[in-house]
């Protein structure tokens, strides 16, 4: 299984330049208004509250525009990422941005050894981060570990359910995937990211895993945290089933464009660290 990490991170390496010129990143935006932050933490804000002089991290950090973004709130933040490519990109874009954040080159699993016990006020994790790991028992023992007394986990993600959805299938929705976390990993070959654009990668194949909403919960009740809030969400920040969805709002979300009370597509999870 330990292979999946190999497999995983050639290709978001991969990714990381054709994320970085994105206009779905916009890091030269980000880089230049020292106002702007990230559409995902925006809608984050309002269950966010003020997070203000907090010690942060956050987990799964990619290339560091949100992470820059809850630094921009106040928060002391510390990212964490598997890919250097991610890591190095991100500390370019906090220094072009005047942003005051550290990141580290480290496996979410590894998160502890490297960062230490205890330390943070704030771990929070973004969409698409929870799919890549094999154990969420795991996950969920390190968020717990890092967090000092009192301290939040803050989780916005791809609802399992949307996981399950075989987007192949762009006249109806089809339940193709596992909802449970499996033993094995769901493989996919896709030459293709999920940003705008043509670019093809040549590290086309990635491992993943789905995790049910009650595995999520009960692991996170199991390691002492106390959940405060889970709010599900009918929007998700890019189109993540082509051909059936339509972009709304300021934020301007994807939902679905018929039945939108069909299918829930992302959550909020908060719990707190007695």
């Amino acid at each position: 299984m330990d292979d999946y990490r190999i497999v995983n991170r050639v290709n978001w390496d991969e990714r990381v330049p054709v994320h970085v010129a994105s206009e779905f990143y916009a890091v030269d935006q980000l880089a230049a208004d020292p106002t702007a932050l990230t559409s995902v933490v925006r809608f984050d804000v309002p269950r966010l509250g003020d997070i203000n002089g907090q010690r942060g991290v956050h987990l799964q950090c990619h290339i560091g525009t949100d992470t820059v973004s809850l630094a921009r709130l106040g928060a002391r933040m510390t990212g964490l990422d598997f890919s250097g490519e991610a890591i190095t990109a991100a500390r370019r874009l906090a220094a072009q941005a005047g942003v005051d954040a550290d990141f580290v080159e480290a496996d979410v699993y590894a998160a502890v050894d490297v960062l230490g016990a205890a330390r943070f006020d704030l771990a929070y994790t973004g969409i698409g981060a929870l799919c890549w790991l094999p154990e969420i028992r795991r996950w969920a023992a390190v968020v717990a570990a890092l967090l000092a007394p009192g301290g939040r986990l803050f989780l916005r993600e791809g609802h399992p359910v949307l996981w399950t959805i075989d987007e192949r299938h762009t006249d109806r929705l089809v339940i193709g995937y596992p909802y449970f976390e499996t033993r094995e990993p769901i493989v996919f070959e896709d030459p293709t990211t999920y940003v705008e654009g043509d670019a093809r990668l040549e590290h086309a194949v990635t491992h993943s895993w789905n995790h049910g909403m009650g595995e999520i919960v009960s692991a996170l009740l199991d390691e002492g945290l106390v959940l405060t809030q889970l709010v599900e969400h009918d929007t998700v920040p890019w189109e993540a089933l082509p051909g059936q969805m339509e972009q709304t709002g300021e934020l301007r979300e994807w939902q679905l464009v018929e039945h939108r009370e069909r299918l829930p597509l992302t959550y909020t999870l908060q719990a707190v660290k007695r």
